[in-house]
């Protein structure tokens, strides 16, 4: 495996596993239920400076998946759609980097 697959698959797994660091304990703390779901939302309406983030976060992860799409339709590499939901569902910050360790396997 080359160093550039090496890389990118390191920052899918730090993407995945830092920002988990700070979600998991507020869950524990909250309990996994629909409030503790409302509770995030608010937090990220909290003021302008984290909306903006949060809807920059947002726009990333939109323009991903289009790639993502437009990519996987023409290359045929269906494996490198795991990367959508890893986006959605654990952030841009792991899906991104999983889809160009994805991407960068040798063509055969």
């Amino acid at each position: 495996m080359s160093l550039l697959r090496l890389i990118f698959l390191g920052l899918a797994i730090w993407g995945a596993v830092h920002p988990m660091s700070y979600f998991g304990p507020f869950v524990q703390e909250n309990g996994a239920s629909l409030a503790t779901l409302e509770a995030m939302v608010a937090a990220w309406k909290a003021n302008e400076l984290v909306t903006g983030l949060y809807w920059d976060l947002v726009i990333a992860a939109i323009a991903l998946t289009v790639w993502i799409v437009a990519e996987v339709s023409v290359r045929r590499n269906w494996l490198a759609l795991i990367a959508i939901p890893a986006t959605f569902l654990i952030g841009v910050s792991c899906g991104l980097p999983l889809y160009l360790y994805l991407r960068s396997r040798p063509i055969t």
